[in-house]
């Protein structure tokens, strides 16, 4: 998998592409740390439009980019999921502990 940010204003938007799982854990950290680091981003949105897997593992980065977001003071959204990923989301509950859009 592969992560990028793209910063827009106020909004920090981590592109993801390719299978989400614990190999992606690098650059999954490096692009929050990134995305959470700019200044003026108010609003993380983790776009998941070309990501068509993700495990156990993926969840927990997740969880851990939501607790870091929040000590941040940043709001955090979850994007353009496709069916796959929206199952598995809606499978963990996510949708009572994230804003899935």
């Amino acid at each position: 998998m592969t992560a990028s940010v793209q910063i827009d204003g106020s909004t920090g938007r981590l592109m993801l592409s390719g299978q989400f799982d614990f190999s992606a854990h690098r650059d999954f950290r490096q692009a929050c740390d990134e995305v959470l680091a700019a200044d003026q981003v108010n609003e993380v949105l983790v776009d998941f439009q070309h990501v068509d897997y993700l495990d156990s593992s993926a969840l927990g980065m997740l969880l851990l980019l939501k607790e870091k977001a929040a000590a941040a003071g940043k709001s955090l959204a979850l994007v353009n999921c496709r069916d796959t990923v929206r199952q598995v989301l809606e499978i963990a509950c996510f949708g009572k502990i994230f804003t899935i859009r």
